[in-house]
């Protein structure tokens, strides 16, 4: 296949990965990149499901990039969008050459060959897998590694499951080959169940799974960093792994504090423990940065629910907090829930908790002035320390010169909101 290629990727870091898998396999067809959507032969919109926004946001962007498109360029949409309203798309959007679902692999999309969808789940070709697709070198100094896909949680919420299907955990070897071949100095592990990377596969993977493939990853790059983990699989064993590794950053997702509308979302524990945990590692690090994500206005979420929600944010002090209004998704056990929370109040509540949230970042920012810290050079004049993870947490502000992709020591000078402003130091071998 020859002609030039241009992937537009909505939603969250594994979207990313599979658009990177997605990339390296037309670059392996012969196929080269294109810098602009109407620069390119084919073009592929990467689309996220996850809620309303993300849907439609992936809808908008479809029809943007089907008006850039050249005449006799393709248009294919794939991602969480194609896999979980696959017909409903290919009838909506005439725009579009093919919806393909994830087992389909994008070079085969010729002209003619219709919008079906192929469904994962019905895919028996391995190497179609996009888990197991070859993708390019990381063209930053970080970048994203998928360990798992799909997941066997049956949050109320969540409509992941439906569409990404059960669990699916990658050997470690091809893991760690992938972290090698990138060649970053940051590596990013995500999955939809971090934590539970390998309990799919325990006769082959073992017990302790992640554990093992966290300590084998750090042994390969100086930074690895973990994202979105369910705090019942948050062993001690994991959090010595780690902050073994030097990076001590801790994504928990959380959800929400309060025990009755966690169990009414289908999800374990309570603020008590939540916090007893978070103090337990800062115990061992005191250092330790923390990020979380809580969903506002799930069904049957009261004052008092919220009142605990506000207090364990203003305790925990987490570094990092996103806030999300609960989405109705089709086909979740909370879709039929009653007691739905009035969208005004969920605004009100919203605000109130990412008010109080910017004032825990600021402050925790303005405390780290007058330290020394070593930081990744992301791009010039921006980096970032263990203490903030790529894309979704503040940067440092750094002098121009200092190299790209190096690891510098750099004294923090200044505080702006998320944001900090460090002074240059040494090169970090």
């Amino acid at each position: 296949m020859s002609g030039r290629f241009y992937v537009e990727t909505l939603g969250c870091p594994k979207n990313q990965v599979d658009s990177d898998k997605i990339i390296g396999t037309l670059l392996a067809q012969g196929m080269a990149a294109a810098d602009e959507a109407g620069d390119a032969d084919l073009v592929v919109v990467n689309t996220c499901a996850f809620i309303e926004e993300a849907r439609k946001e992936s809808i908008d962007t479809i029809l943007a990039l089907a008006d850039q498109r050249r005449d006799g360029a393709r248009l294919v949409v794939t991602g969480c969008m194609a896999e979980r309203y696959g017909d409903e798309l290919a009838e909506a959007l005439p725009e579009v050459d093919q919806v393909a679902g994830f087992g389909v692999a994008i070079p085969a999309v010729v002209p003619g060959a219709g919008k079906r969808l192929i469904p994962v789940s019905v895919q028996t070709l391995p190497e179609l897998d996009l888990l197991n697709l070859p993708r390019p070198p990381a063209t930053a100094p970080w970048a994203y590694v998928k360990i798992a896909e799909g997941c066997d949680r049956t949050c109320g919420f969540c409509a992941i499951p439906s569409f990404r299907g059960r669990q699916r955990s990658r050997d470690v070897a091809s893991i760690l080959a992938e972290v090698e071949q990138l060649g970053a100095q940051e590596i990013v592990l995500v999955a939809q169940d971090l934590a539970s990377y390998g309990k799919d596969r325990p006769d082959e993977l073992g017990a302790g799974s992640i554990v093992a493939l966290v300590r084998a990853a750090s042994a390969q790059v100086p930074w690895v960093r973990l994202l979105y983990l369910y705090p019942s699989d948050l062993s001690d064993d994991l959090i010595d792994a780690m902050l073994d590794t030097g990076v001590p950053y801790f994504d928990l997702s959380l959800q929400h504090v309060s025990k009755p509308l966690l169990r009414r979302m289908r999800r374990w524990g309570d603020g008590e423990r939540f916090l007893r945990r978070i103090a337990d590692i800062r115990r061992r690090d005191a250092g330790a940065a923390f990020r979380s994500n809580f969903i506002v206005g799930y069904p049957g979420e009261t004052e008092e629910d919220h009142d605990q929600l506000l207090a364990f944010v203003e305790q925990a002090e987490l570094d990092w907090c996103g806030f999300f209004a609960y989405s109705p998704e089709d086909g979740t056990y909370a879709a039929d829930l009653n007691g739905r929370v009035p969208e005004g109040l969920m605004a009100e509540r919203l605000a109130e908790l990412r008010e109080l949230q910017d004032a825990i970042t600021a402050r925790r920012r303005d405390d780290l002035i007058g330290s020394e810290v070593t930081v990744l050079v992301d791009e010039p004049g921006v980096a970032r320390s263990v203490r903030e993870a790529p894309e979704i947490d503040g940067v440092i502000e750094v002098p121009v010169d200092l190299e790209v992709g190096v690891f510098h020591q750099v004294s923090i000078v200044d505080a702006q909101g998320p944001d900090l402003v460090a002074t240059a130091g040494v090169t970090v071998p």
